[in-house]
């Protein structure tokens, strides 16, 4: 009997009889000979049905494959130039497990909505498939960052007792006799784990009830969140800017043939090289007034704004130091100008925004209790947050980093509803 070999690893298999097991891309037949484009989740590859080499049974068999029926195929790998990979199968046997019938993404031409609604067979597609494998790789590479570097993973909690991102994106939900909220960040709870290990992260869904139909943005995203102590400002920059080029350094190396099936410019992801350029808040405002962008001192950058600015570099730029009231009752003020928080975000270029917002918390107990009423929320809920500012503060930082909007960026797609396999948008909650 073959041994089952997955596609990614034929090569070590020349010349050697496989037995493959997975669907039918694609067919073509030309008298004698049936074309199968065969995947199996690993990668596609073409097996010949040459009407000599097989019993009439399964050559008619073959005739009659449709597009995503399952099954198993057996046959000699031989170097094929013309292949993508390189090989193709000589078909001697071949078995149907399931014959799948009507299948509704064709090769034709189908509208988003369409697409959506089938969503659930949409990540059999080879543009589908390349995303998710880059988005895989993005994921691994922010693990082995973190983990490389001292790290410890903690594990923050979905369900929620208050807000962390402010009140109006919260999603409510019951919780036996109380009220619960869907994670906005696994941030606060990392700042506990920050004072009990160091240096840790998170990384997990979030979610913001955002009515927004952005292309940037979903209801629910995934985030990695480094905090680190006895950390400032400037190393939570330094953290984010080399963090930041690894990952994409990592996936330039290892996703290239990916990249390049999606018709990304991958000279644009080489440029992404430290040091990125920093500016303070009030240069970003001045780099827009001179570029004729009508905006205020004060206001916060929304998505054309950071657009404009990011247009002005050919990698990552981080904006810090904004005005406080744009930012979360949780950050620290600058000690020289009380105005500014001691944030930052980090603006991908090439029009994809903001792919990283983070900073130094206020680690004072009297300023953060005088916070939270300032901003009205429940004091109670955050009664364990202020005892780590009873029980020996610490300056501290870190930061959060989209997954989505990154691999917006990184694949240079238009929506991020292709970024996650299973996009929650503000009309999108099937399948």
């Amino acid at each position: 009997m073959s041994d089952h070999v997955y596609i990614a690893d034929i090569a070590r298999c020349e010349g050697q009889e496989v037995l493959l097991k997975g669907w039918l891309y694609n067919r073509r037949s030309s008298g004698k000979l049936h074309f199968l484009q065969v995947r199996d989740g690993t990668g596609v590859i073409q097996c010949v049905v040459f009407q000599g080499d097989v019993t009439p049974e399964v050559f008619e068999r073959a005739g009659h494959l449709t597009q995503e029926s399952s099954i198993s195929v057996t046959g000699t790998v031989r170097a094929d130039r013309r292949s993508p990979i390189g090989f193709e199968v000589g078909v001697r046997g071949l078995e149907v497990v399931q014959m799948a019938y009507d299948y509704p993404i064709t090769p034709k031409e189908h509208g988003t909505a369409f697409l959506m609604d089938n969503r659930h067979l949409w990540l059999r597609s080879s543009r589908q498939h390349a995303i998710l494998c880059v988005r895989s790789e993005i994921i691994q590479a922010c693990r082995d960052y973190f983990n490389d570097r001292g790290f410890v993973l903690v594990d923050a909690p979905i369900l929620t007792p208050a807000a962390c991102e402010g009140t109006t994106t919260l999603f409510e939900t019951p919780y036996f006799e109380e009220k619960a909220y869907l994670t906005q960040s696994g941030q606060l709870y990392m700042e506990a784990a920050a004072m009990a290990f160091g240096r840790v992260y998170c990384f997990g869904p979030t979610f913001r009830a955002e009515k927004s139909k952005t292309r940037r943005h979903l209801t629910e995203f995934w985030m990695i969140e480094p905090e680190v102590a006895y950390m400032d400002l400037d190393g939570d920059m330094d953290l984010a800017e080399d963090f930041v080029a690894y990952v994409v350094g990592r996936v330039v190396e290892r996703r290239r043939s990916e990249l390049q099936f999606l018709e990304r410019d991958v000279s644009k992801l080489e440029a992404v090289k430290k040091p990125f350029p920093r500016i303070s808040y009030s240069d970003a405002v001045d780099i827009l007034k001179g570029k004729g962008v009508a905006f205020t001192w004060g206001d916060d950058l929304g998505g054309d704004e950071e657009t404009v600015l990011a247009g002005a570099f050919d990698r990552p730029v981080l904006v810090h130091r904004y005005p406080a009231a744009c930012k979360a009752f949780y950050m620290k003020a600058d000690p020289v100008d009380s105005r500014l928080a001691l944030c930052v975000d980090v603006l991908a270029p090439e029009g994809y925004g903001e792919i990283i917002g983070g900073g130094q918390r206020e680690d004072c107990l009297e300023t953060l209790e005088a916070k939270v009423v300032e901003h009205n929320l429940p004091g109670e809920a955050f009664a364990w947050y202020l005892d780590l500012r009873r029980y020996g503060t610490v300056p501290h930082a870190g930061f959060g980093m989209g997954i989505e909007r990154t691999v917006a960026w990184i694949c240079g797609l238009k929506h991020v509803r292709e970024t996650i396999p299973f996009p929650r948008m503000l009309q999108r909650l099937y399948p």
